[in-house]
């Protein structure tokens, strides 16, 4: 085949510079940030969610699905799925996946809520970001792995980097989108009523947008979920750890049983984080069918 009509294009070696250049001028802050990440937040909570009984893990994550959803019975079905987990002897692996996880949406939260916010308020932001994050929603998963690993060596650090940067265009969009449908009317009589800007925004704008932006961190949860799995690759362990080695070692029961772990997982999260975006109306509508 005669590829001489296309031009020799690459910026593989410009980009692979400029990271490399990165961490040659900011390897210190970089290692202060990653020790940060993990001396704050990923092994205190992953310490936590391990050592707790995981009678009282179980206790309180029925008691979070039940205000949620108030149905008993799935309330119940929840919680006999997770305890079927640790029954596999996934129950460590699964708090490990959950403390990644956690600090993911952790810090998605604090990055994605204030910067749909400001695209909310400001055209001229949402102009300018909405192709990035549309890139950054194309792009496979398996590309944020690699400038992490680069940045960050391997381990939880890029893990948590990488799903960080995969899982937070949904809520930044939602987030957007959820502000802008506010009713003019209900911001204008507000206003008439003395309330300052930042008044608006927490008492007014970001409860009505709340469903939208439930909408946003449920499925920024399930991405992270998703690169959490894969992120076992760079060094991440959990759930993620036993499907590669099942891969790698062509152990499909191994792989299988952290497969269902994963499933169970993901159905739970998913299921608990949409009840909460629910109205009142919806809520009491899902109390009265019981169970």
């Amino acid at each position: 085949m005669d590829t001489s009509v296309f031009l020799k294009i690459s910026f593989a070696d410009a980009l692979n510079a400029w990271i490399e250049s990165i961490v040659v001028n900011y390897g210190d802050f970089l290692h202060e940030v990653s020790a940060f990440l993990l001396q704050t937040l990923l092994v205190p909570i992953e310490k936590f969610l391990i050592a707790a009984p995981p009678v009282a893990v179980l206790a309180f994550i029925g008691v979070v699905a039940w205000f949620g959803l108030r149905r008993v019975g799935l309330t119940v079905a929840f919680v006999a799925s997770l305890y079927f987990i640790g029954c596999l002897g996934l129950w460590e692996k699964t708090m490990q996946t959950l403390a990644i996880m956690l600090v993911s949406i952790i810090l998605c939260l604090i990055a994605g809520l204030p910067i749909g916010i400001l695209m909310a308020r400001h055209r001229w932001l949402s102009r300018v970001l909405t192709p990035v994050l549309d890139v950054m929603q194309t792009f496979p998963m398996f590309v944020y792995m690699l400038p992490a690993v680069m940045l960050f060596s391997i381990g939880k650090v890029p893990a948590v980097i990488a799903t960080l940067i995969y899982s937070l265009p949904p809520l930044i969009r939602l987030t957007e989108l959820g502000i802008r449908q506010v009713d003019a009317e209900v911001r204008e009589a507000a206003t008439s009523f003395g309330a300052s800007t930042w008044q608006i925004l927490l008492w007014v704008q970001l409860p009505l947008a709340r469903p939208s932006i439930m909408a946003g961190i449920n499925q920024t949860t399930m991405m992270a979920l998703a690169m959490v799995v894969v992120a076992s690759m760079i060094g991440a362990r959990g759930l993620g750890e036993d499907i590669l080695h099942g891969l790698t070692n062509l152990d499909f029961g191994k792989g299988a049983h952290a497969g269902v772990a994963v499933v169970i997982l993901a159905i739970v999260i998913d299921r608990i984080s949409q009840s909460y975006g629910l109205t009142a109306r919806q809520r009491a509508a899902l109390s009265k069918k019981g169970g």
